[in-house]
């Protein structure tokens, strides 16, 4: 495959999909969570009310962390530069030995044009070792030599 710019808005715009489902789903979630939690009625039982409603919370709280989580994934993919670079950075798509990756934010395996690609966050063990690298330098990671070959 050749590494193309359309290539690079393609997968930019499957992952805030990603994203956005995510954002979505936490949302959605969280005030599913919230609604159950208000909606326990009180019962002759007592602790299990306090319980229950307990619970509700603590789920909403939860999704509320992810939702947070979802959002910082969205702006960091929001302040992409898609324009080509010499020098690996955050924007990046490689390739390198036959693996794609893309300097992101954390998703994992991602499938855009029946390509799959690694969409990784900068902090990653690899991203950390690539960043800063040019077409056919070398780089170490498990064990492994690893070259660049493609680099938009």
């Amino acid at each position: 495959m050749a590494l193309t710019i359309e290539f690079k808005t393609d997968l930019l715009k499957t992952c805030k999909k990603i994203i956005q489902e995510r954002i979505d789903n936490a949302s959605h979630a969280m005030n599913a969570a919230q609604e159950a939690a208000n909606g326990e009625d009180k019962s002759s039982a007592g602790d299990k009310y306090e319980t229950s409603r307990a619970m509700g919370h603590r789920d909403r709280d939860m999704y509320a962390r992810q939702l947070v989580e979802a959002k910082n994934e969205w702006q960091k993919l929001d302040k992409i530069n898609l324009e080509p670079s010499a020098i690996i950075k955050a924007g990046s798509l490689i390739e390198a030995n036959e693996t794609y990756y893309f300097i992101a934010t954390g998703i994992g395996k991602v499938e855009v044009n029946g390509q799959m690609v690694m969409v990784i966050s900068k902090e990653s063990p690899i991203a950390n070792l690539m960043l800063n690298k040019k077409i056919n330098d070398m780089f170490s990671f498990n064990n492994k030599l690893w070259k660049i070959s493609g680099l938009i």
